[in-house]
């Protein structure tokens, strides 16, 4: 059975593709069960440090897969839901100790904007458009609020999330949803600039500056101030911070750092009636 999402790992960046554009990569139980696989596979790879998530065709992802959902012959439930391993997959993302970028093909609806909203930076052509448009089916966008709502300004997720409307790129980035919308023609660029940044960071360092991001905000000032200094003293002396240390009065690259791979090049084509060395 052909998987319905591809990926490929290259200069420690695993990029993630859901690849169902028949159904606009809606979140069918296959691909759900494909994408768990892909993640787990990412984050449980140490040569793995950034992750980029994407799509095929037009639409990013469209949520949830409607034929699934829809209800029996007999005019009942399925007994399974679609979204059986839905929330696992947006806790996969957000608590991945490796930066987890969108890179948003195009379009995205409902549940698509939940794996929007849990990755740590989302990327969108400014032709995309999206929709919370679960209130006009008769469901609420239940799980994908406990991502969204932690992205978007309040005002604008009730505007959003009650009346369904259609939005678009720039308005999603105004409001939170997005880190950029940017030109079609400048996504990969884009994209690759955030990854580029982003290996250049120590991999414990990141880990736990993602949390910081989240809980620290949380804290009261004094807690926060007990907290952090403990915490900064820690980096310091780790065995990371010191490399980093290091690194940084050599004037080198952290170890960490990727080197660079090296171009390949096409060998000389031979000349008729000669040889390339000619």
């Amino acid at each position: 059975m052909t998987t319905l999402v591809r990926h490929e790992t290259r200069g420690g960046v695993t990029t993630i593709t859901l690849d169902s554009p028949h159904n606009r990569n809606a979140l069918s139980v296959r691909l759900l069960g494909d994408l768990e696989r892909a993640l787990d596979g990412a984050i449980g790879d140490d040569g793995v440090r950034v992750i980029v998530l994407t799509g095929t065709g037009p639409v990013f992802c469209s949520g949830a897969d409607l034929k699934e959902q829809a209800p029996a012959k007999d005019g009942l439930p399925h007994d399974a839901p679609v979204t059986a391993s839905f929330p696992e997959i947006m806790s996969l993302i957000w608590g991945s100790p490796k930066p987890v970028i969108c890179r948003l093909n195009g379009t995205a609806r409902a549940g698509g904007l939940g794996l929007v909203a849990a990755c740590d930076f989302a990327i969108a052509p400014d032709s995309a458009t999206f929709a919370f448009s679960e209130v006009r089916l008769g469901v609420v966008p239940a799980m994908i609020s406990v991502t969204v709502l932690r992205r978007l300004d309040p005002r604008a997720a009730a505007e959003y999330f009650l009346t369904g409307e259609v939005f678009d790129a720039a308005r999603a980035a105004e409001i939170g949803l997005l880190t950029r919308a940017v030109p079609a023609e400048d996504l990969d660029a884009t994209v690759a600039h955030y990854a580029g940044m982003l290996l250049r960071g120590g991999p414990e360092s990141l880990a736990i500056t993602k949390q910081l991001v989240r809980t620290v905000p949380g804290l009261s000032v004094d807690d926060g101030m007990r907290e952090m200094a403990r915490l900064s003293a820690q980096r310091f002396t780790s065995p990371e911070g010191q490399e980093g240390i290091r690194a940084f009065m050599e004037k080198r690259p952290a170890s960490w750092v990727p080197q660079a791979e090296p171009e390949k090049t096409e060998p000389e084509k031979a000349e008729p009636g000669g040889d390339a060395s000619s």
